[in-house]
């Protein structure tokens, strides 16, 4: 039994490692430069984002369509950041910035699976023609399909259709072309969570190791009376263009994420029910 155990680990830990080898290699593919560890000064008016930006590198390892829902996310995660300066500092708690982070590569790995469904049936001209126009347009999928902690301000949101055509649908001649946040709010609530379910530990596992990476290992205590004591935790300085450079390597993360571990399934069958 014990070495059972000792080579299921060792099985794992091998899976992870060329999981996150093929990650690593396609930020390298893309001549991103991955963001180090983020050390906190003493005095949190200092800023700790002094990364090169790679904003427009970042956002074109997506499809248009795919990059048109990161904007939404971006929007919603970093509201504040439309009514000030880019390079405005703000403190935030360092376990808050972890757990965005962490979040928006569940978000990416979720975006890339439903974007390759999405491309596939425009493909295959196979996109559902029953969608509804009081769903597409109103319904807000945000309170029956939640997928993630509150705490990670993630949602899909309603189509404003600012596309042209009615319900996230634009007319071209005699084509129509469906938006892909359309195609999300089209989907059950049962698929949804199924394509926002991350399919194998050695990806869970590798979610947790990359934030504890860039942001160490929490420092969460049980109180006595069973709450969560966060008291010990750090406040960094960030500015607005750094948290978008954040968001926007966690989802890339997440993107590759997904294409890493279909590739080393097929090649391994690493995957358990």
């Amino acid at each position: 039994m014990r070495i059972a155990e000792v080579r299921e680990k060792e099985r794992q830990k091998a899976i992870e490692e060329i999981i996150y080898s093929l990650i690593v290699h396609k930020f390298m593919d893309n001549d991103i430069l991955m963001i180090p560890t983020i050390s906190v000064p003493a005095d949190p008016a200092i800023r700790v984002d002094y990364w090169p930006n790679q904003e427009q590198k970042l956002e074109s390892v997506h499809s248009p369509e795919a990059f048109e829902m990161i904007q939404s996310h971006l929007s919603l995660v970093l509201g504040e950041r439309l009514v000030g300066p880019l390079d405005t500092i703000v403190q935030i708690s360092k376990l808050k910035l972890g757990k965005l982070y962490a979040a928006s590569m569940m978000y990416g790995y979720f975006l890339k699976r439903v974007d390759q469904r999405f491309q596939l049936e425009r493909t295959m001209k196979t996109l559902p023609e029953g969608m509804e126009k009081d769903q597409a347009i109103y319904k807000d999928p945000a309170a029956e399909y939640q997928l993630w902690d509150p705490d990670s301000l993630i949602r899909v949101p309603p189509d404003d259709g600012d596309g042209g055509g009615k319900g996230g649908l634009s007319d071209s001649g005699a084509a129509r072309s469906y938006r892909l946040r359309s195609y999300v709010m089209y989907l059950d609530s049962e698929t949804l969570q199924r394509y926002a379910t991350i399919r194998s530990k050695e990806a869970i596992s590798l979610i947790e190791k990359q934030t504890q990476a860039l942001f160490g290992r929490p420092d969460i205590r049980i109180s006595e009376d069973g709450s969560l004591d966060t008291t010990n935790d750090e406040v960094v300085g960030i500015t607005f263009s750094g948290l978008t450079m954040l968001v926007l390597e966690a989802v890339a993360f997440g993107s590759f994420l997904w294409d890493a571990e279909g590739y080393v399934e097929s090649k391994y069958h690493f995957f358990t029910n």
